[in-house]
């Protein structure tokens, strides 16, 4: 019996190599290759599919096999369609990436539920839960379904069979490291079997037409477990976050080929499940402070979606030899670079002052159309002066401390208007605006100065 033949692979973009490296030559990053055998030869066939089915014939663009292809599925929320850009796609893989607890299983269960009882069979495996555990949640949520399947298995040979057998219109494996090849050695959620899995996992789906989400366990930075390869192999990756301890969800795509990445849904977790937020601007402003220092409104945009959310600063003198600085839902670079702007071009003392930046409710916002925001909320807190409660504020700061225009300005304006605001704070290039929304007021500033001299 001859040796078998081992390989090494980089744990983040999946290099690999003949012996283990110490620096990985792919990405650059250092102590991330491990020791996987190489699968043998002929294993691809372990899903039941012919070599017939496999072969798959030459055919134009222009031309259809089976007529043309299928439409996507609708999910069960538009806030869903939303992210996956318009639906489900037929012979898709979605991975499905989020915290212990956040929701994962509960969004796919009612979207399970929801395909079955309008599209047809459903598949369901799960490798962590029994049937039981599965069962007392489907009767919470009111998502049981004669058309929906229970199956508790992690062999994903035996997962391909019953997925060639069932032919289902929605397979949903929960999840992804459980699942192991039983022709590799090594133990599941290892680099090898992640990788092996997910290859048949893809080629199963190609080949039957079944759309397939897989879920996935994140690591304590909250980035997906597993190798790099694993997000260039699937069609779509999405990441499910929010705090545990709140009822507020927030989907984002990370990866879609079918569609935009930088959409984002918003759900809210309650006794029957996930329910998609219509209006998750009012949800984001419906409980802040009105006339505190250091509260301000930013229109942010999430892909095609602005959504009004509160910047709070604090600006408080340090305890400490030297000040802190901490931000929350926003990039901390540009937190250090306004408080730069400030203190170079505005003379603000800042050198000895802790500075906090937080955006209420979870949401990142990371473009830098907030700049002007997170700027005007720190000279309020430091001066200790509020703004004016009905004023949203836009603006990109630049090192010189002028305001630069930003990007959908008009798609933010008309979220401003929505929800009753009068005023708009934005750089000048704006104002062009100003006869198509006459119920604002616009106010025009040429650099962060002049932004505090009309604010504060």
């Amino acid at each position: 019996m001859g040796r078998e033949k081992i390989r090494y692979f980089c744990d983040e973009c999946g290099y690999e190599a003949a012996k283990w490296l110490g620096r990985c030559p792919g990405c650059g990053t250092w102590n991330s290759f491990s020791e996987a055998p190489v699968a043998k030869k002929g294993f691809k066939k372990a899903s039941g599919l012919s070599s017939a089915q496999e072969a798959a014939p030459l055919i134009s663009l222009t031309e259809y096999e089976d007529g043309p292809p299928a439409e996507r599925l609708p999910s069960c929320s538009r806030e869903f369609d939303r992210v996956l850009g318009g639906g489900i796609v037929p012979g898709s893989v979605v991975l499905l990436g989020g915290a212990p607890g956040i929701g994962k299983s509960t969004l796919l269960l009612q979207l399970a539920a929801f395909i079955a009882k309008e599209k047809g069979v459903v598949l369901y495996i799960s490798g962590e839960e029994s049937r039981q555990q599965v069962q007392m949640r489907a009767r919470r949520l009111k998502a049981a379904s004669e058309r929906l399947y229970f199956y508790a298995e992690t062999n994903i040979n035996d997962i391909c069979r019953a997925v060639v057998e069932l032919s289902p219109v929605l397979v949903i494996i929960d999840s992804i490291q459980t699942t192991f090849n039983s022709e590799l050695s090594l133990h599941p959620g290892s680099v090898g079997q992640l990788r092996e899995c997910t290859a048949e996992i893809v080629r199963l789906a190609k080949t039957c037409g079944s759309a397939c989400f897989l879920v996935g366990h994140v690591t304590k930075e909250g980035a997906l477990a597993g190798p790099k390869v694993l997000e260039h192999m699937v069609d779509v990756v999405l990441s499910f976050e929010g705090e545990r301890h709140q009822n507020l969800r927030l989907l984002r795509g990370v990866k879609n080929r079918f569609g935009a990445t930088d959409e984002v849904a918003v759900f809210a977790m309650g006794e029957e499940g996930l329910q998609e937020v219509d209006n998750p601007s009012a949800l984001f402003l419906e409980e802040r402070a009105l006339g505190g220092p250091g509260s301000v409104v930013v229109a942010a945009l999430e892909g095609t979606r602005p959504i009004l959310v509160e910047v709070q600063g604090l600006v408080c003198p340090t305890a400490f030899g030297s000040p802190r600085r901490a931000a929350t839902g926003v990039d901390y670079n540009r937190v250090v670079l306004v408080a730069a702007v400030l203190e170079k071009r505005l003379g603000f003392s800042l050198a000895n002052q802790d500075l906090y930046v937080n955006v209420v409710g979870g949401l990142k916002v990371m473009e830098p159309a907030a700049d002007l925001g997170i700027a005007v909320a720190l000279a309020s807190s430091y001066r200790n002066s509020a703004i004016a409660e009905d004023t949203v504020i836009l603006g990109e700061v630049g090192l010189t401390g002028e305001v630069r225009g930003v990007s959908f300005m008009e798609q933010r304006v008309k979220e401003v208007v929505r929800l009753g605001f009068r005023r708009v704070l934005a750089p000048e290039r704006s104002l062009e605006l100003r006869d198509k929304f006459q119920s604002l007021d616009f106010i025009g500033v040429k650099t962060v100065q002049d932004a505090l001299d009309k604010l504060i």
